[in-house]
């Protein structure tokens, strides 16, 4: 070897270690202000796959820089390449690949010979609609189609930044749409039973579409017959509820990143982050309403016990308003519907986690419905943190406690 070549081989060898070296230290100073209570389940592999996480944004964040890849992509690769893998279609379970519409959906069929119709369950993956895929959920959409013997659709919809709202919405009524027309005919499923659901900002997607389907009364098509809503986003009117300022640095959604993906779903500007944080983008004569539907009093004291400080004082700013005012509307914030569209939701499952900074978004809907007489079927976990129906049965990444909030599901499916 020459001593040219040792000389790039050290000079090499010491970028990487110095690129390693400032990952390292961007995690651990990122791991620092985060917050994992210790009654959360699971808490030290939640710790070590929010390191992972941080990790992996980190990396595509230095790329971004660099101008080699978005940050965003750079994460999708890596967790489609390294931290999805695809199982064995297992016994009793049929799965194929289909497109509705143009929106790429799975469709999960029991095998097991049935007399009559089955149910069905339209499915769509949270992911603050950045991230997520129908790999993603491919294990939850497996186990409630054979623990509830159901027929699952789960959807692919497009994702932000690349496609802002109403985008993903209208993915979702297309294959909605087309797989209730086919139903019966197609797929052995009772078009009158089939039920909308999901996770995160997917059950955000479902609760819209449920509205979006009630307002325009579906035509000759039937309405969804409950939605299945697992840990709700479901209003950006306000991000100092009790539970966002009591859980504000707890892995895997920290306050800060849910109004981030709020401005991504409306293609908005991410320097907004801090003005939607305060509050600022309400108007004045909105309050009052918003703080009817929204405020702690509504929320039942057990919740109320740990400590989440003061309100800030916002103050009104119309030009901030004018840049979100999309994401005040129901189909962005379901919890803001009027009165008369809410009587017109189907019945409701609604789980929440404590240690969630959405978890007052669905005890706060769960409100309103039941103030409206609708059915609701609620769940919650009381160790429970956002995102744990994404770390089950993955591998080493799995978490037991995911499986109770999965079969959850299954069981409500079961009684429609």
């Amino acid at each position: 070897m020459d001593i040219g070549t040792a000389i790039l081989i050290i000079g090499l060898g010491a970028l990487a270690a110095a690129f390693l070296l400032l990952v390292i230290g961007l995690v651990f100073s990122e791991l620092t202000n985060s917050d994992v209570p210790p009654e959360v389940a699971n808490g030290a592999k939640l710790h070590a796959a929010h390191g992972l996480f941080v990790g992996i944004a980190i990396v595509g964040r230095i790329l971004h820089r660099l101008n080699v890849c978005h940050q965003v992509s750079f994460i999708r690769w890596f967790v489609a390449r390294f931290l999805t893998r695809l199982n064995p279609v297992p016994a009793g379970l049929r799965v194929k690949n289909l497109t509705f519409s143009g929106v790429p959906v799975r469709l999960y069929q029991p095998t097991a010979v049935r007399d009559g119709l089955r149910r069905g369950l339209v499915y769509i993956h949270g992911g603050g609609w950045v991230l997520g895929h129908i790999d993603s959920v491919d294990e939850v959409c497996r186990h409630v189609a054979t623990a509830s013997d159901t027929t699952v659709l789960s959807v692919g919809y497009r994702l932000a930044p690349e496609h802002r709202y109403p985008a993903q919405l209208d993915d979702c009524e297309a294959a909605l749409r087309h797989f209730l027309s086919a139903a019966e005919a197609e797929f052995g499923v009772d078009s009158g039973r089939v039920a909308v659901g999901g996770d995160g900002t997917g059950a955000n997607l479902a609760a819209a579409l449920c509205q979006r389907l009630a307002r325009a009364e579906a035509g000759h098509l039937p309405l969804p017959c409950a939605q299945v809503l697992v840990y709700p986003a479901l209003q950006m009117a306000d991000f100092n509820l009790p539970s966002y300022r009591q859980n504000h640095a707890v892995p895997v959604l920290f306050r800060g990143r849910m109004a981030f993906y709020f401005l991504q779903y409306l293609g908005g500007d991410a320097s907004l982050c801090q003005d939607l944080l305060e509050g600022i983008h309400v108007p004045t004569e909105l309050k009052p309403q918003y703080e009817d539907w929204l405020s702690a009093a509504n929320i039942p004291p057990e919740f109320l016990r740990r400590a989440h400080g003061e309100r800030p004082t916002a103050e009104y700013d119309g030009q901030v308003y004018h840049a979100v005012r999309a994401g005040l509307e129901h189909e962005v914030s379901p919890l803001l519907a009027e009165d008369e569209l809410l009587r017109k939701t189907p019945p409701s499952f609604i789980l929440t986690c404590e240690y969630d900074v959405l978890r007052d978004d669905g005890l706060l809907y769960r409100k309103r419905l039941l103030e409206l007489q609708r059915d609701v079927t609620w769940r919650h976990v009381p160790d429970g943190f956002h995102g744990m129906i994404n770390f089950f049965n993955r591998g080493r990444l799995g978490m037991r406690s995911a499986a109770q909030v999965v079969e959850s599901v299954a069981e409500y499916m079961n009684t429609l």
